[in-house]
């Protein structure tokens, strides 16, 4: 993909690179599957470096407008779904 990912420039190099796998992790439930675990992993670290619940829709937003994949679709789906499942979203 040829875009460039959300990211605040407060953030450490460390911070960004967490961030970066996050949203790859969103590429994958779209495009080929991605573990339940590893997804909410990821998340969880996001979340660290994002706890604003408005800066995060704001980074989804900005993700969303570039991929076209939504990272809240995709963590409220794997919220929904059971452990140990594949996370994969499609084109919706």
């Amino acid at each position: 993909m040829e875009y460039q990912y959300p990211f605040s420039l407060d953030w450490t190099t460390e911070e960004i690179v967490d961030v970066v796998h996050f949203y790859q992790a969103i590429e994958k439930a779209y495009e080929k599957g991605i573990d339940k675990m590893e997804l909410m992993k990821r998340y969880k670290r996001f979340k660290e470096i994002v706890p604003s619940k408005a800066e995060e829709k704001k980074f989804d937003k900005e993700f969303e407008e570039v991929s076209g994949y939504s990272s809240y679709k995709t963590i409220k789906k794997a919220k929904e779904t059971e452990n140990n499942s594949i996370i994969l979203m499609g084109n919706q």
